[in-house]
């Protein structure tokens, strides 16, 4: 190397002593590793990486290698139309995106200590569901005492009752002395939402004429919610809540219009709500995506360019109730997506909200997850992190695509309040839930801590109930892992009935080694539906062994060549001590499979699960 001052960037070549590495290179790597281990099939003849290539819940590929060839429309930058890249030239660098908490507890002494505690330690806006069976609507103020409320927003969530709500915190605002041109927040108006959750019908004109009657006075304040969250939690795709989303934020803009105002101070009425997931790259594109497709509206209905204000919430249709503590690390990846995707603000679920009202601990845990991103790991710091990702720009290109015919078929249908209506959009849900469900039963979806590396001996937390957020007649509220939990459950009965787990034997055939690889398998997967495996190891008589068990059910475990040579026999003599029936492990020689059909990774493992806890008793 030159000496200091004469070397310019030209000279240096970092890499001159590496040949030039050529795609075909890696894919004879590829090719090599997937031989290994027996995922090549020797006649393959297309390209090895194809076999890594899967599909999201819309049909888009996902490839395991990206690079310059695959293009992407431009971007743009950051505060740009179409906005891909942020709604603000300087994102969230400075300031973090807004650390949004939600209260729902009935309970107005109860909801102030905790959302003083949530202010006092990071959080920055409050959430507040009240009505119903959350806060009292007439306590708003008991709950919001001592609040700082011109330097803490609050956005509502009051259901049908929003108008009276709006009222009492705008109410209270001026008891506070805020002058209302620096009124902020969101007074959480959405019929639409009402109408999917409840299935019955929800005018937008009053909503509309809410936010008419209040935009000139309060500049700064939004009226109305476009919640995407019904349609995920319905067990819906990514761009079947996106395209949901922006056909109900153009019927807010059609009705609000209506109303008498222009279409940029329409626009200025809406903040956008959607879920964010532990699929970190298809929630940072689903966000990039958002904001492109609202960037289209707004140049269609002729408004000035302008950007999706955006709240991002993480999943609960991904949380679990079993092992929750596995929550904290899945809202941390969601946290972590919505932050690089651009969200405005971001609500991190506590880890125990698919049981019930969180705790101190939980929501301490809660806050703790943003303030790490963004204090301690700088994530703010940098704008668009993913910006020029070649992987996550083809994703946001694709979902836009797939959204935006999504929203066309909606509004091909009379807009969204139509296909709600004619539970034409439902049944594109429960196609998709459908689609899911039979993933999550074959644990191709894993889901850590529950249908994956169960705890059988956890210690289940308790909490008060949270109040509901759907009405019977609308769109269903799902979780992903429900119905592994709800094995779990009779596993749970049958232990408080009985004083022990119904349980399974182990019968493994061959030394240690040529069965401990299945007989860990089986038992991960009994546990999956609250089974105890008993496991004995390397035993002499594997049939004595099992009529000392006290089992009924029993599962062979060994290799390809201990089930050929031993399946046959050892099932008739287990069935002879007793077996009501003999299961086998893991995925074996076609020919080796007629003794049971055992479930193994592909196949319906829930259904297994299900039909041994019969045969078992365990109703």
């Amino acid at each position: 190397m030159s000496q200091a001052g004469t070397t310019g960037p030209d000279e240096l070549a970092l890499a001159a002593e590496f040949a030039a590495p050529e795609r075909a290179d890696w894919q004879q790597l590829v090719a090599g590793v997937l031989k290994k281990s027996g995922a090549l099939p020797e006649d393959f003849t297309g390209a090895p990486e194809s076999l890594l290539t899967s599909r999201t819940y819309d049909g888009i590929e996902i490839r395991p290698l990206y690079t310059a060839e695959d293009q992407a429309p431009p971007a743009g930058f950051p505060g740009l139309s179409p906005f891909v890249r942020g709604a603000k030239p300087e994102g969230a660098v400075g300031t973090g995106w807004e650390v949004r908490v939600l209260h729902a507890h009935p309970d107005p002494a109860v909801t102030n200590k905790a959302v003083l505690a949530d202010l006092e330690h990071g959080a920055g806006s409050v959430w507040l569901r009240v009505d119903g069976d959350a806060l009292p609507l007439d306590r708003l103020a008991d709950a919001l005492n001592e609040v700082y409320l011109d330097l803490a927003p609050v956005v509502l969530e009051a259901g049908e009752h929003y108008e009276a709500a709006a009222n009492a915190l705008l109410d209270l605002l001026a008891e506070k002395n805020i002058p209302d041109s620096e009124v902020v927040g969101n007074l959480g108006a959405d019929p639409i939402t009402l109408r999917a959750r409840s299935g019955e019908a929800h005018q937008i004109a009053p909503a509309a004429a809410l936010a008419a009657r209040l935009a000139p006075k309060y500049p700064k304040l939004r009226t109305i919610v476009v919640d995407g969250l019904p349609y995920h939690e319905a067990g819906g795709s990514d761009t079947q809540e996106l395209g949901a989303s922006i056909a109900a934020g153009v019927a807010y803009l059609r009705a609000l219009t209506d109303a008498g105002l222009s279409v940029d101070e329409a626009a200025a009425q809406l903040e956008f709500r959607f879920a964010a997931t532990a699929d970190q790259f298809l929630t940072i594109a689903k966000l990039r995506a958002a904001r492109r497709l609202w960037s289209r509206v707004a140049e269609v209905s002729g408004a000035a360019p302008h950007g999706m204000k955006q709240h991002a919430v993480t999943s609960t249709a991904m949380l679990t109730q079993r092992d929750p503590w596995v929550n904290m690390l899945r809202t941390t990846v969601a946290c972590f997506a919505a932050g690089v995707g651009g969200a405005d603000a971001v609500t991190v679920l506590p880890f125990d909200a698919a049981i019930g009202q969180p705790d101190g601990f939980s929501r301490r845990i809660a806050r703790n997850t943003q303030a790490i991103l963004l204090e301690e790991s700088k994530l703010s710091g940098v704008i668009d992190p993913a910006g020029g990702s070649w992987y996550v720009e083809n994703l946001t290109d694709a979902l836009a695509n797939a959204a935006w015919r999504e929203f066309t078929e909606l509004e091909r249908q009379g807009g969204i309040e139509a296909a709600l209506e004619s539970g034409a959009l439902g049944e594109r849900l429960a196609d998709t839930w459908a689609q899911r469900s039979k993933r999550l039963a074959t644990r191709k979806d894993p889901i850590t801590g529950v249908s994956e590396f169960p705890n059988l001996t956890e210690k289940r937390i308790e909490r008060d109930p949270l109040p509901s957020t759907v009405d019977g007649g609308g769109l269903p509220k799902v979780r992903y892992a429900q119905a592994f939990e709800q094995l779990r459950d009779r596993s749970d009965a049958y232990l408080a009935e009985t004083g022990e787990r119904p349980k399974v034997f182990l019968a493994t055939l061959g030394p240690l080694a040529s069965h401990t690889a299945r007989a860990m398998f089986a038992s991960n997967l009994l546990q999956a539906g609250g089974i105890e495996p008993v496991n004995p190891g390397a035993v002499e008589d594997v049939v004595a062994a099992f009529r000392e068990s006290g089992a009924t059910v029993a599962c062979l475990c060994g290799s390809d060549k201990s089930y050929g040579e031993q399946a046959n026999d050892v099932a008739a003599a287990l069935h002879e001590a007793g077996a009501k029936t003999v299961l086998l492990a893991g995925k074996p020689a076609e020919s080796y499979r007629g003794i049971s059909g055992y479930a193994y990774t592909g196949c319906d493992a829930l259904a297994v699960l299900t039909s041994t806890l019969e045969t078992l008793g365990v109703n």
